[in-house]
């Protein structure tokens, strides 16, 4: 046997990748098993996209900061929706996915032993990422009492002078929380105040959001701070693999080093599709949300149900609950698994401080979730 390399001994297998192993095993037991975990987007993408990839005609190689006409539709909606100016030529980087670009980030930055400010509750590859390129998570705490925001008192009380980069979310996931205002102003005056690149993890702006934020849009943003945005979320997308990552040229031409030595570009009939779904106005946004309210709505009426308390402010393609005292989030997951064939995600899988909560995703249809909510109902 080959020893592994050492790096892997720092992470594990993604939990939903051992989950929905179980979960297929029972479904294959024959199990009506409905899945509320997975926040993979059910609904069609935009007639637009689909047309726009169907005439592409072009099947080679593609350059690797993208086609010049999907970097100008890229700094056209940054423009439109984030009021955020950006270079089409050399402030904008297209990525095969935003989760491609926490590793190219990580690589470009992260020395070993390197320090990385990483959210609890947060997205669980921000921490295996950083493991993986030997440099050192240190988790900064996010709760409800604080609406999930940084405690920058806290910060400042740590020694921060080993940490090189912070990762932040918001719209925040799982919990949904938006940003405050001021909150990115603090985020990047702590930044300049402690040399640390912020990057902003920003794929759920436009779902149930009235309000989209970009990080990048306050004065001085790009001196500390880029942004990885997506597709999937908001243009149903998922699948196709299309992101970005945005900010000051001396960023992104470091993040290219690394990019262009581990793919060959982005297909072109692709490119063309995203030109498509970002040239869309704001009636594809009121179309999807008002199906999400719908779906959200009954969500709610499920939480109600199993005794759980939520936040009708939250945004995102989620549902952040809390659950009654006495059990723990694993325990009301498998009683929802295997007593009423539901899946749903426990919030610790997120960080310590996920425990106490579960995860709804909204990307399942109506009926589906009002079956889940009939269920539910019979003992309860």
């Amino acid at each position: 046997m080959i020893p592994v390399a050492n790096r892997l001994n720092t992470v594990k297998e993604y939990y939903f990748s051992i989950k929905l192993r179980e979960v297929r095993n029972l479904i294959q037991e024959g199990k009506p098993i409905i899945n509320l975990g997975i926040g993979s987007p059910d609904l069609e993408p935009p007639t637009e996209v689909l047309k726009a990839l169907s005439n592409a005609n072009i099947h080679g190689y593609q350059n690797y900061q993208g086609i010049p006409e999907l970097r100008q539709a890229i700094a056209k909606f940054y423009k439109t929706h984030y009021d955020v100016k950006l270079k089409p030529e050399n402030e904008i980087l297209p990525l095969m996915g935003s989760k491609e670009g926490i590793l190219h980030i990580s690589m470009a930055y992260l020395n070993i032993g390197d320090e990385v400010l990483v959210p609890n509750p947060g997205y669980p590859t921000y921490t295996s990422v950083t493991n993986l390129v030997q440099a050192k998570p240190v988790f900064y705490d996010l709760t409800e009492a604080k609406d999930w925001q940084p405690d920058f008192e806290a910060l400042e009380k740590r020694d921060l002078s080993k940490v090189k980069i912070m990762w932040v979310n918001y719209p925040h996931m799982p919990t949904g929380s938006n940003a405050s205002d001021g909150l990115f102003e603090r985020l990047i005056a702590f930044a300049k105040k402690h040399k640390i690149l912020i990057i902003n993890d920003n794929p759920y702006s436009f779902v149930l959001n009235e309000n989209p934020k970009s990080i990048l849009s306050v004065k001085g943003a790009k001196d500390v701070a880029i942004e990885l945005n997506s597709l999937s979320k908001t243009f149903n997308m998922a699948g196709w693999r299309v992101g970005m990552v945005v900010g000051s040229k001396k960023y992104l031409d470091n993040i290219l080093k690394v990019k262009s030595n581990m793919d060959s570009g982005m297909y072109y009939g692709i490119q063309k599709g995203a030109i498509a779904a970002l040239n869309l106005s704001n009636k594809w946004f009121d179309q999807i949300n008002n199906i999400y309210k719908k779906r959200r709505k009954i969500i709610w009426d499920i939480c109600d149900k199993i005794y759980c308390t939520y936040d009708i402010n939250s945004t995102g393609l989620f549902v952040w609950a809390k659950i009654p005292k006495g059990k723990t989030s694993n325990e009301i997951c498998d009683e929802l698994l295997y007593n009423y064939d539901v899946f749903i995600t426990p919030g610790n899988i997120f960080g310590s401080n996920g425990e106490n909560y579960i995860r709804f995703s909204l990307c399942i249809t109506e009926d589906k979730i009002q079956e889940v909510l009939t269920r539910v109902s019979k003992n309860n």
